[in-house]
Protein backbone atom coordinates (compact mmCIF):
# COMPACT_ATOMS: atom_id res chain seq x y z
CA UNK A 1 0.00 0.00 0.00
CA UNK A 2 1.03 3.54 -0.40
CA UNK A 3 0.73 4.85 3.23
CA UNK A 4 2.86 1.68 4.50
CA UNK A 5 5.82 2.39 1.50
CA UNK A 6 5.64 6.21 2.05
CA UNK A 7 6.30 5.68 5.75
CA UNK A 8 9.07 3.00 5.21
CA UNK A 9 10.45 5.55 2.87
CA UNK A 10 10.50 7.91 5.00
CA UNK A 11 11.70 6.68 8.54
CA UNK A 12 13.91 3.84 7.39
CA UNK A 13 17.09 6.32 7.14
CA UNK A 14 15.29 9.20 9.10
CA UNK A 15 17.59 10.19 12.31
CA UNK A 16 15.42 11.75 15.15
CA UNK A 17 18.45 12.83 17.11
CA UNK A 18 19.45 16.18 15.27
CA UNK A 19 17.29 19.09 13.75
CA UNK A 20 15.82 18.25 10.15
CA UNK A 21 18.21 20.72 8.27
CA UNK A 22 20.74 20.11 5.64
CA UNK A 23 22.83 23.07 6.35
CA UNK A 24 23.16 23.70 10.23
CA UNK A 25 23.34 27.40 9.58
CA UNK A 26 19.59 27.28 8.16
CA UNK A 27 17.02 27.88 11.04
CA UNK A 28 14.09 26.02 11.86
CA UNK A 29 10.98 28.21 11.80
CA UNK A 30 8.60 27.14 14.27
CA UNK A 31 4.60 28.73 13.99
CA UNK A 32 2.74 28.24 16.65
CA UNK A 33 -0.77 28.84 17.88
CA UNK A 34 -3.39 28.41 20.53
CA UNK A 35 -7.24 28.85 21.52
CA UNK A 36 -8.24 29.03 24.94
CA UNK A 37 -10.88 26.06 25.71
CA UNK A 38 -12.12 26.42 29.33
CA UNK A 39 -11.07 28.06 32.30
CA UNK A 40 -10.53 24.94 34.83
CA UNK A 41 -9.89 26.59 37.99
CA UNK A 42 -7.80 29.85 39.61
CA UNK A 43 -6.23 29.11 42.85
CA UNK A 44 -5.59 32.78 44.69
CA UNK A 45 -4.05 31.33 47.42
CA UNK A 46 -1.41 29.78 45.30
CA UNK A 47 -1.25 31.55 42.31
CA UNK A 48 -2.09 29.03 39.89
CA UNK A 49 -4.35 29.06 37.24
CA UNK A 50 -5.45 26.30 35.40
CA UNK A 51 -6.42 26.62 31.68
CA UNK A 52 -7.32 23.97 28.88
CA UNK A 53 -5.90 24.85 25.59
CA UNK A 54 -6.15 24.07 22.01
CA UNK A 55 -2.11 24.61 21.01
CA UNK A 56 -0.57 24.28 17.57
CA UNK A 57 2.85 24.32 16.16
CA UNK A 58 4.23 23.83 12.75
CA UNK A 59 7.57 23.84 11.17
CA UNK A 60 9.45 22.33 8.07
CA UNK A 61 11.37 18.87 7.88
CA UNK A 62 13.81 18.84 5.19
CA UNK A 63 13.98 15.10 5.39
CA UNK A 64 10.35 14.61 5.02
CA UNK A 65 9.79 15.13 1.71
CA UNK A 66 8.86 13.10 -1.50
CA UNK A 67 7.14 13.52 -4.70
CA UNK A 68 3.18 12.52 -4.78
CA UNK A 69 3.38 10.79 -8.09
CA UNK A 70 5.95 7.78 -6.63
CA UNK A 71 3.53 7.45 -3.84
CA UNK A 72 -0.20 6.99 -5.70
CA UNK A 73 -0.73 11.38 -5.40
CA UNK A 74 -0.29 10.69 -1.48
CA UNK A 75 0.17 14.57 -0.50
CA UNK A 76 -0.35 13.65 2.88
CA UNK A 77 0.69 11.16 6.04
CA UNK A 78 0.20 11.07 9.75
CA UNK A 79 3.65 9.55 11.20
CA UNK A 80 4.29 8.80 15.38
CA UNK A 81 5.55 11.67 17.27
CA UNK A 82 8.01 9.33 18.64
CA UNK A 83 9.85 8.72 15.17
CA UNK A 84 10.77 11.75 14.01
CA UNK A 85 12.07 14.93 15.39
CA UNK A 86 9.62 17.41 17.61
CA UNK A 87 11.16 20.94 19.03
CA UNK A 88 11.61 21.15 22.74
CA UNK A 89 8.69 24.11 23.05
CA UNK A 90 8.06 24.21 26.30
CA UNK A 91 6.11 27.18 28.93
CA UNK A 92 7.72 28.63 31.03
CA UNK A 93 4.94 29.41 33.68
CA UNK A 94 4.54 25.33 34.12
CA UNK A 95 4.20 24.26 37.76
CA UNK A 96 3.18 21.13 37.42
CA UNK A 97 1.77 18.53 34.67
CA UNK A 98 -1.84 18.20 34.06
CA UNK A 99 -3.66 15.79 33.06
CA UNK A 100 -3.72 16.59 29.46
CA UNK A 101 -4.67 13.70 26.89
CA UNK A 102 -1.32 11.68 24.53
CA UNK A 103 -1.80 12.30 20.78
CA UNK A 104 0.76 9.90 19.32
CA UNK A 105 1.25 11.11 15.40
CA UNK A 106 1.72 14.06 14.02
CA UNK A 107 0.91 15.27 10.21
CA UNK A 108 3.63 15.33 7.20
CA UNK A 109 3.04 17.12 3.75
CA UNK A 110 4.89 16.30 0.42
CA UNK A 111 6.86 19.81 1.28
CA UNK A 112 7.95 18.52 4.55
CA UNK A 113 5.97 20.82 6.73
CA UNK A 114 5.11 19.10 9.95
CA UNK A 115 1.82 20.07 12.22
CA UNK A 116 1.42 19.10 15.51
CA UNK A 117 -1.92 19.48 17.00
CA UNK A 118 -2.80 18.08 20.94
CA UNK A 119 -4.98 19.79 23.31
CA UNK A 120 -2.91 20.67 26.61
CA UNK A 121 -3.86 21.36 30.28
CA UNK A 122 -1.87 23.76 31.72
CA UNK A 123 -1.05 24.43 35.50
CA UNK A 124 1.09 27.98 35.24
CA UNK A 125 1.63 30.49 37.63
CA UNK A 126 0.47 33.90 37.41
CA UNK A 127 0.55 37.17 39.75
CA UNK A 128 -3.31 36.78 40.66
CA UNK A 129 -4.43 40.41 41.98
CA UNK A 130 -7.20 39.86 44.06
CA UNK A 131 -8.19 43.36 45.49
CA UNK A 132 -11.27 43.95 43.63
CA UNK A 133 -12.55 40.06 44.19
CA UNK A 134 -15.35 40.01 42.98
CA UNK A 135 -15.09 42.06 40.20
CA UNK A 136 -11.25 41.24 39.64
CA UNK A 137 -9.75 40.80 35.54
CA UNK A 138 -6.73 38.71 35.28
CA UNK A 139 -3.74 38.77 33.04
CA UNK A 140 -1.52 35.99 32.92
CA UNK A 141 0.97 35.02 30.56
CA UNK A 142 1.65 31.56 28.62
CA UNK A 143 5.26 32.10 27.46
CA UNK A 144 6.17 29.72 24.65
CA UNK A 145 10.03 29.37 24.21
CA UNK A 146 12.87 26.32 23.38
CA UNK A 147 14.48 25.34 26.44
CA UNK A 148 17.47 23.94 24.70
CA UNK A 149 17.77 25.73 21.22
CA UNK A 150 19.15 29.87 20.63
CA UNK A 151 17.02 32.20 18.13
CA UNK A 152 19.66 30.75 15.80
CA UNK A 153 18.88 27.16 15.79
CA UNK A 154 14.97 27.58 16.55
CA UNK A 155 12.91 30.75 15.72
CA UNK A 156 9.07 30.94 17.01
CA UNK A 157 6.40 33.10 14.87
CA UNK A 158 2.75 33.52 15.26
CA UNK A 159 1.06 30.91 12.51
CA UNK A 160 -2.34 33.30 12.75
CA UNK A 161 -2.66 37.04 12.58
CA UNK A 162 -2.62 39.11 16.11
CA UNK A 163 -6.05 39.68 15.51
CA UNK A 164 -7.54 36.47 15.07
CA UNK A 165 -6.26 34.95 18.06
CA UNK A 166 -7.34 37.79 20.11
CA UNK A 167 -10.71 37.57 19.66
CA UNK A 168 -11.28 33.80 19.06
CA UNK A 169 -13.73 32.52 21.57
CA UNK A 170 -14.64 29.73 18.82
CA UNK A 171 -14.20 26.75 21.09
CA UNK A 172 -14.12 28.27 24.45
CA UNK A 173 -16.56 27.09 27.20
CA UNK A 174 -18.64 30.11 28.23
CA UNK A 175 -20.55 28.85 31.32
CA UNK A 176 -18.54 28.58 34.27
CA UNK A 177 -17.39 31.04 36.58
CA UNK A 178 -14.94 32.96 34.27
CA UNK A 179 -15.51 34.74 31.13
CA UNK A 180 -12.58 35.49 28.18
CA UNK A 181 -11.88 38.72 27.26
CA UNK A 182 -9.20 38.63 24.80
CA UNK A 183 -5.68 36.72 24.33
CA UNK A 184 -2.58 39.14 23.38
CA UNK A 185 0.38 37.68 21.45
CA UNK A 186 3.49 39.47 21.41
CA UNK A 187 7.49 38.25 19.74
CA UNK A 188 10.16 39.12 21.78
CA UNK A 189 14.02 37.69 22.34
CA UNK A 190 15.19 36.59 26.10
CA UNK A 191 18.73 36.00 27.16
CA UNK A 192 20.29 36.07 30.72
CA UNK A 193 23.93 37.12 31.43
CA UNK A 194 24.84 38.57 28.14
CA UNK A 195 24.28 34.79 26.73
CA UNK A 196 22.29 33.63 23.55
CA UNK A 197 19.23 35.23 22.94
CA UNK A 198 15.71 33.49 22.77
CA UNK A 199 13.07 33.38 20.97
CA UNK A 200 9.80 33.19 23.27
CA UNK A 201 5.97 34.35 22.30
CA UNK A 202 4.07 35.43 24.53
CA UNK A 203 0.16 35.18 25.05
CA UNK A 204 -1.79 36.92 27.77
CA UNK A 205 -5.12 35.35 28.55
CA UNK A 206 -6.89 38.37 30.11
CA UNK A 207 -10.07 36.70 31.90
CA UNK A 208 -12.99 38.22 34.11
CA UNK A 209 -14.99 36.71 36.85
CA UNK A 210 -18.89 36.68 36.70
CA UNK A 211 -19.73 38.61 39.87
CA UNK A 212 -23.52 37.86 40.09
CA UNK A 213 -23.19 34.66 42.63
CA UNK A 214 -20.99 36.97 44.80
CA UNK A 215 -23.20 40.01 44.84
CA UNK A 216 -25.82 37.63 45.58
CA UNK A 217 -24.29 36.12 48.56
CA UNK A 218 -21.97 38.25 49.73
CA UNK A 219 -22.66 42.04 49.14
CA UNK A 220 -26.64 41.83 49.39
CA UNK A 221 -26.69 40.51 52.95
CA UNK A 222 -24.32 42.72 54.08
CA UNK A 223 -26.07 45.91 53.17
CA UNK A 224 -29.54 44.35 54.13
CA UNK A 225 -27.81 43.94 57.44
CA UNK A 226 -26.27 47.51 57.79
CA UNK A 227 -29.46 48.79 56.63
CA UNK A 228 -31.49 47.38 59.97
CA UNK A 229 -28.92 48.27 62.19
CA UNK A 230 -29.48 51.99 60.83
CA UNK A 231 -33.53 51.28 61.12
CA UNK A 232 -32.56 49.85 64.56
CA UNK A 233 -31.94 53.78 65.73
CA UNK A 234 -35.40 54.42 65.64
CA UNK A 235 -36.18 52.20 68.54
CA UNK A 236 -37.26 53.94 72.10
CA UNK A 237 -33.74 54.61 73.61
CA UNK A 238 -35.35 54.09 77.40
CA UNK A 239 -36.14 50.57 76.57
CA UNK A 240 -33.75 47.57 76.44
CA UNK A 241 -35.22 46.30 72.93
CA UNK A 242 -32.30 48.46 71.18
CA UNK A 243 -29.59 46.24 72.52
CA UNK A 244 -30.68 42.88 72.49
CA UNK A 245 -31.65 44.01 68.52
CA UNK A 246 -27.98 45.57 68.06
CA UNK A 247 -26.58 42.40 69.96
CA UNK A 248 -28.54 40.11 67.63
CA UNK A 249 -27.06 42.27 64.77
CA UNK A 250 -23.71 41.54 66.09
CA UNK A 251 -24.08 37.75 65.98
CA UNK A 252 -25.68 37.37 63.14
CA UNK A 253 -22.63 39.18 61.21
CA UNK A 254 -20.82 37.19 63.30
CA UNK A 255 -22.01 34.02 61.98
CA UNK A 256 -22.45 35.26 58.11
CA UNK A 257 -18.61 36.27 58.21
CA UNK A 258 -17.82 32.66 59.28
CA UNK A 259 -20.19 31.42 56.24
CA UNK A 260 -18.64 33.77 53.75
CA UNK A 261 -14.90 32.56 54.97
CA UNK A 262 -14.21 30.29 52.59
CA UNK A 263 -15.37 31.86 49.87
CA UNK A 264 -13.18 35.27 50.24
CA UNK A 265 -9.60 34.51 48.61
CA UNK A 266 -7.02 33.92 50.83
CA UNK A 267 -3.27 35.35 50.03
CA UNK A 268 -0.52 36.41 51.56
CA UNK A 269 0.33 39.79 48.94
CA UNK A 270 -3.03 42.08 50.10
CA UNK A 271 -6.59 42.06 51.19
CA UNK A 272 -9.21 42.19 48.76
CA UNK A 273 -11.26 45.55 48.91
CA UNK A 274 -14.24 42.96 49.93
CA UNK A 275 -12.35 41.78 53.22
CA UNK A 276 -11.89 45.79 54.38
CA UNK A 277 -15.42 46.09 53.69
CA UNK A 278 -16.91 43.31 55.88
CA UNK A 279 -14.11 44.52 58.66
CA UNK A 280 -15.36 48.21 58.31
CA UNK A 281 -19.07 47.08 58.71
CA UNK A 282 -18.46 44.61 61.72
CA UNK A 283 -16.67 47.67 63.43
CA UNK A 284 -19.71 50.19 62.31
CA UNK A 285 -22.07 47.72 64.06
CA UNK A 286 -19.98 47.65 67.27
CA UNK A 287 -19.77 51.25 67.52
CA UNK A 288 -23.39 51.27 67.16
CA UNK A 289 -24.27 48.76 69.92
CA UNK A 290 -21.48 50.79 72.04
CA UNK A 291 -23.83 54.08 71.54
CA UNK A 292 -26.94 52.38 72.07
CA UNK A 293 -25.26 51.22 75.26
CA UNK A 294 -24.18 54.30 76.42
CA UNK A 295 -27.73 56.03 75.92
CA UNK A 296 -29.29 53.20 77.74
CA UNK A 297 -27.10 53.39 80.47
CA UNK A 298 -27.63 57.34 80.67
CA UNK A 299 -31.45 57.33 80.56
CA UNK A 300 -32.38 54.59 82.65
CA UNK A 301 -34.24 55.19 85.91
CA UNK A 302 -31.99 55.29 88.85
CA UNK A 303 -32.76 56.60 92.13
CA UNK A 304 -29.02 57.77 93.08
CA UNK A 305 -28.60 59.41 89.68
CA UNK A 306 -27.41 63.00 90.31
CA UNK A 307 -29.21 66.14 88.68
CA UNK A 308 -28.15 67.16 85.06
CA UNK A 309 -25.27 69.31 85.42
CA UNK A 310 -25.68 73.42 83.86
CA UNK A 311 -23.29 72.74 81.44
CA UNK A 312 -25.10 69.44 79.87
CA UNK A 313 -28.11 71.34 79.67
CA UNK A 314 -26.73 73.81 78.17
CA UNK A 315 -25.00 72.03 75.65
CA UNK A 316 -27.72 69.63 74.97
CA UNK A 317 -30.71 70.81 75.81
CA UNK A 318 -30.36 74.48 74.22
CA UNK A 319 -27.71 74.23 71.92
CA UNK A 320 -27.69 70.92 70.60
CA UNK A 321 -31.40 71.16 69.97
CA UNK A 322 -31.07 74.35 68.02
CA UNK A 323 -28.26 72.78 65.75
CA UNK A 324 -29.82 69.76 65.16
CA UNK A 325 -33.20 71.01 64.26
CA UNK A 326 -34.84 69.07 66.71
CA UNK A 327 -39.01 69.98 66.85
CA UNK A 328 -39.61 69.44 70.60
CA UNK A 329 -36.86 71.24 72.18
CA UNK A 330 -39.42 73.86 73.58
CA UNK A 331 -41.13 70.74 75.23
CA UNK A 332 -38.05 69.97 76.47
CA UNK A 333 -37.47 73.81 77.93
CA UNK A 334 -41.56 73.60 78.93
CA UNK A 335 -41.12 70.86 81.21
CA UNK A 336 -38.42 71.53 82.91
CA UNK A 337 -40.20 74.64 83.81
CA UNK A 338 -43.11 73.23 84.66
CA UNK A 339 -40.99 70.62 86.68
CA UNK A 340 -40.03 73.39 88.79
CA UNK A 341 -43.36 75.21 89.59
CA UNK A 342 -44.18 72.08 90.19
CA UNK A 343 -42.28 71.58 92.92
CA UNK A 344 -42.24 75.23 93.84
CA UNK A 345 -46.27 75.18 94.28
CA UNK A 346 -45.93 71.68 96.47
CA UNK A 347 -43.74 73.56 98.57
CA UNK A 348 -45.85 76.67 99.03
CA UNK A 349 -48.55 74.41 99.78
CA UNK A 350 -46.97 72.39 102.38
CA UNK A 351 -45.94 75.64 104.29
CA UNK A 352 -49.80 77.40 104.20
CA UNK A 353 -51.38 73.57 105.04
CA UNK A 354 -48.77 73.10 107.99
CA UNK A 355 -51.34 71.53 110.71
CA UNK A 356 -51.85 73.03 114.41
CA UNK A 357 -50.74 70.35 117.46
CA UNK A 358 -54.23 69.56 117.26
CA UNK A 359 -54.63 68.46 113.90
CA UNK A 360 -57.02 71.96 112.73
CA UNK A 361 -56.72 74.03 110.08
CA UNK A 362 -58.42 76.73 111.61
CA UNK A 363 -57.00 78.54 114.87
CA UNK A 364 -60.13 79.46 116.84
CA UNK A 365 -61.67 75.82 116.43
CA UNK A 366 -58.67 74.20 117.73
CA UNK A 367 -58.80 76.72 120.45
CA UNK A 368 -62.21 76.43 121.28
CA UNK A 369 -61.94 72.53 121.02
CA UNK A 370 -58.70 72.37 123.20
CA UNK A 371 -60.07 74.76 126.24
CA UNK A 372 -63.57 72.35 126.44
CA UNK A 373 -60.98 69.47 126.48
CA UNK A 374 -58.45 70.54 128.91
CA UNK A 375 -61.83 71.35 131.32
CA UNK A 376 -63.28 68.25 130.63
CA UNK A 377 -60.36 65.42 130.17
CA UNK A 378 -57.29 66.74 131.42
CA UNK A 379 -56.30 63.10 132.41
CA UNK A 380 -56.42 62.05 128.63
CA UNK A 381 -54.34 65.33 127.64
CA UNK A 382 -51.21 63.45 127.48
CA UNK A 383 -52.05 60.50 125.21
CA UNK A 384 -53.96 62.19 122.95
CA UNK A 385 -51.06 64.41 121.93
CA UNK A 386 -48.93 61.58 121.80
CA UNK A 387 -50.96 60.03 119.61
CA UNK A 388 -51.17 63.17 117.59
CA UNK A 389 -47.43 63.68 117.47
CA UNK A 390 -46.63 60.42 115.70
CA UNK A 391 -49.85 60.83 113.38
CA UNK A 392 -47.92 63.89 112.70
CA UNK A 393 -44.48 62.62 112.28
CA UNK A 394 -45.71 59.35 110.05
CA UNK A 395 -47.51 62.27 107.68
CA UNK A 396 -44.70 64.26 107.89
CA UNK A 397 -42.44 61.53 106.79
CA UNK A 398 -45.06 60.09 103.81
CA UNK A 399 -44.77 63.87 102.54
CA UNK A 400 -40.88 63.85 102.47
CA UNK A 401 -40.90 60.52 100.60
CA UNK A 402 -43.62 62.04 98.21
CA UNK A 403 -41.01 65.18 97.34
CA UNK A 404 -38.30 62.80 97.24
CA UNK A 405 -39.96 60.38 94.87
CA UNK A 406 -41.19 63.66 92.74
CA UNK A 407 -37.55 64.64 92.59
CA UNK A 408 -36.33 61.32 91.66
CA UNK A 409 -38.86 61.43 88.81
CA UNK A 410 -37.48 65.43 87.42
CA UNK A 411 -34.12 63.91 87.73
CA UNK A 412 -34.98 60.73 85.74
CA UNK A 413 -37.14 63.16 83.19
CA UNK A 414 -34.22 64.90 82.88
CA UNK A 415 -31.56 62.80 82.01
CA UNK A 416 -34.34 60.90 79.68
CA UNK A 417 -34.09 64.67 77.46
CA UNK A 418 -30.41 64.38 77.54
CA UNK A 419 -30.48 61.06 76.38
CA UNK A 420 -33.01 61.73 73.73
CA UNK A 421 -30.83 64.71 72.33
CA UNK A 422 -27.28 62.63 72.45
CA UNK A 423 -29.53 59.68 70.93
CA UNK A 424 -30.22 61.65 67.82
CA UNK A 425 -27.08 63.71 67.83
CA UNK A 426 -25.07 60.17 67.66
CA UNK A 427 -27.39 59.02 65.31
CA UNK A 428 -26.46 61.88 62.61
CA UNK A 429 -22.88 61.05 63.57
CA UNK A 430 -23.03 57.45 62.59
CA UNK A 431 -25.18 58.08 59.11
CA UNK A 432 -22.20 60.48 58.51
CA UNK A 433 -19.73 57.88 59.54
CA UNK A 434 -21.73 55.29 56.84
CA UNK A 435 -21.95 57.93 54.37
CA UNK A 436 -18.14 58.87 55.07
CA UNK A 437 -17.37 55.08 54.29
CA UNK A 438 -19.32 54.26 51.11
CA UNK A 439 -18.08 57.81 49.42
CA UNK A 440 -14.90 56.20 50.25
CA UNK A 441 -15.36 52.70 48.92
CA UNK A 442 -16.94 54.65 45.54
CA UNK A 443 -13.77 56.09 45.25
CA UNK A 444 -11.43 53.41 45.53
CA UNK A 445 -13.40 51.25 43.02
CA UNK A 446 -13.31 54.19 40.59
CA UNK A 447 -9.99 54.75 40.83
CA UNK A 448 -9.20 50.83 40.31
CA UNK A 449 -11.34 51.06 37.11
CA UNK A 450 -9.31 53.90 36.01
CA UNK A 451 -6.20 51.90 36.45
Amino acid sequence: PALRRLSHYLLAHYQKGSRPVRDWRTTTNVAIDLMVYAILSVDEKNQVLTTYIWYRQHWTDEFLKWDPARFDNLTQISLPVESIWVPDILINEFVDVGKSPHVPYVYVSHHGEVQNLKPIQVMTACSLDIYSFPFDVQNCSLTFTSWLHHIRDINLSLWRQPELVKFDRSVFMNQGEWELLYVLSCFQEFSVKSSDSYAEMKFYVVIRRRPLFYTVSLLLPSIFLMVMDIVGFYLPPHSGERVSFKITLLLGYSVFLIIVSDTLPATAVGTPLIGIYFVVCMALLVISLTETILIVRLVHKQDLQPHVPEWVKHLLLERATTLLCVRDRKKFSQSRTQSLDISRQVENNDSTAKLTPYGCEDPRQCGAVGGTRSTLAFAGRTEGLAALQEVLRETTAIRQLLEKREEFRDVAREWLQVGYVLDVLLFRVYLAAVLAYSITLGTLWSVWRDA
